[in-house]
């Protein structure tokens, strides 16, 4: 079985994260770039499914900036067999249109059994892709799981629902996306660091994949503008004189609160 994991160079979750206000993008360079941790849980879920089934070939997928190199090794010295990585500058502020068809070209070049991703990043939040992707690719998919079973012809898992769990499966080729109920993913050691040196490692560009930024399969979509949020304002402050309850009621009706 050949499982693929979509991982994602982000800006640190637990440093500055800002916008460049002339190009409207993520400033990559205000804090550490990471791999976002939810696709290091879904290579996590593919590790030790491989740990446990041999000829299971695991490999990690992403579309980042060309700089974005040490942090894809990551995911072959955590266990991965093999990298591939997308970067074209043509791809710079690409939607999530043009970045599920170059990711979905990627697949067919790599083939697949199963391919594995968080359910949302935490600099773009989409939310998306996992979905488009099934669609590109003419899968089943299954979203937002909360427990994963993978076997030979097929994964299922458990997705919480606002009524209640819902138990779901699809026939393999497919797509899932996981949530953070996952398990952590696991520390590379020494051994997997050096071993992540000679692992195969595939750049492509978008002219690789045969897409062109001036087709139809470019961005759709573009920020027009982009502006700091406004500071919080003062809140109302209400005295007590006797008559608290009936303001705190009156401001509760007045901006549609009660």
């Amino acid at each position: 079985m050949k499982i693929v994991v979509l991982v994602k160079e982000v800006p640190d979750t637990y440093g500055d994260r800002k916008l460049n206000h002339e190009t409207g993008l993520a400033d990559r360079e205000a804090s550490e770039a990471v791999i976002d941790e939810i696709g290091e849980r879904a290579l996590e879920l593919a590790l030790t499914y491989a740990d446990a089934n041999a000829g299971t070939n695991v490999a990690v997928l992403s579309l980042a900036p060309g700089n974005a190199t040490a942090t894809i090794r990551k995911g072959l010295a955590m266990g991965a067999g093999s990298a591939t990585h997308v970067s074209d500058e043509a791809l710079r502020g690409a939607d999530l249109g043009l970045t599920a068809e170059t990711l979905a070209a990627a697949l067919r070049r790599i083939e697949f059994d199963l391919v594995i991703t968080g359910n949302v990043s935490t600099d773009g939040s989409g939310g998306m892709i996992p979905a488009m992707l099934a669609e590109l690719l003419d899968v089943p998919h299954a979203t937002g799981l909360s427990s994963v079973q993978i076997s030979d012809g097929e994964v299922s898992g458990s997705r919480a629902v606002e009524s209640g769990v819902q138990q779901v499966s699809a026939t393999l080729p497919a797509v899932i996306s996981i949530t953070e109920a996952l398990p952590g993913a696991r520390f590379p050691n020494f051994k997997g660091i050096m071993a992540a040196k000679k692992k195969p490692f595939e750049t492509l560009t978008l002219a690789d994949l045969r897409i062109t930024a001036d087709s139809p399969d470019a961005a759709r979509s573009i920020m027009l503008t982009v502006a700091e949020k406004p500071p919080r304002a003062a809140g109302v402050k209400i005295i007590d004189e006797g008559d608290a309850g009936e303001k705190l009621a009156d401001f509760l009706i007045e901006n549609r609160l009660a």
